[in-house]
């Protein structure tokens, strides 16, 4: 069931979270641009993915966006969706950088030309899950942030924007709630000071390190040795 407060949101929420996927997309343009073909074919931080299979998937996540908002369907199909990121993935640089591009140019194009009125209507995502229009913000922001990461090109977690992390942290923390094998976890932020509670009854155990440590590897993009050692292991989320 989708809140009350969910489904609404402000004219400044969404002009600062289209400033912040400006900034985002061109330091991940930045990136892609430094990428060669053979830079391309090589393995990025996601099990079976190339790079190119990156960045197809940011490009393709693009247009998905500008779907949901122009009234179409963000994917046909979720197998659609995985055979066009990997007939995409082996393409030259060139085409690649050009996709990703204009795809992003494409979804700035479609945020900025829906009407102010309509940010709240609920959309269906191809999961079949509906949530307002605003949410396809925060989740290109988070996509474009999380996978240039996964590019194994230089970005880092400790990249990521503060304000960013903040607002993730909490997004996958809340993800986390009610799925089965998560283990009773407290983590606590060193440099805000936030404590977040994952997992079922009992006392839990103490992680505590920088935000955007606690993220990363909440969603897999470290193993937190940085944190403690011999963490559990989590189910994936992103």
């Amino acid at each position: 069931m989708t809140s009350s407060a969910e489904v609404r949101s402000s004219a400044e929420q969404r002009t600062a979270l289209l400033a912040d996927i400006a900034e985002a997309t061109t330091a991940l343009l930045h990136t892609a641009a430094r990428l060669d073909d053979p830079a391309l074919r090589a393995p990025s931080l996601l099990p079976g993915w190339t790079r190119g299979h990156v960045l197809t998937h940011l490009a393709r996540n693009a247009d998905g966006g500008t779907r949901l908002l122009t009234g179409g369907r963000e994917y046909p199909s979720p197998a659609a969706r995985a055979a066009a990121i990997e007939a995409g993935s082996t393409r030259p640089a060139a085409e690649q950088l050009h996709d990703l591009r204009t795809s992003a140019d494409r979804f700035a194009a479609a945020c900025h030309a829906r009407p102010h009125t309509a940010w709240d209507t609920m959309l269906t995502w191809t999961t079949g899950r509906q949530r307002p229009a605003w949410r396809t913000l925060p989740a290109r922001l988070s996509e474009v942030h999380l996978h240039h990461t996964d590019l194994d090109a230089g970005y880092r977690p400790h990249d990521w924007p503060a304000g960013f992390v903040t607002t993730q942290l909490a997004t996958v923390v809340s993800a986390f709630a009610g799925r089965p094998g998560v283990p009773g976890l407290r983590l606590h932020a060193t440099d805000t000071g936030r404590t977040y509670r994952l997992g079922g009854p009992g006392t839990p155990r103490a992680v505590t390190g920088p935000q955007a440590a606690l993220l990363a590897w909440l969603t897999g993009r470290s193993d937190g040795t940085e944190l403690a050692p011999d963490l559990p292991a989590l189910p994936f989320l992103y």
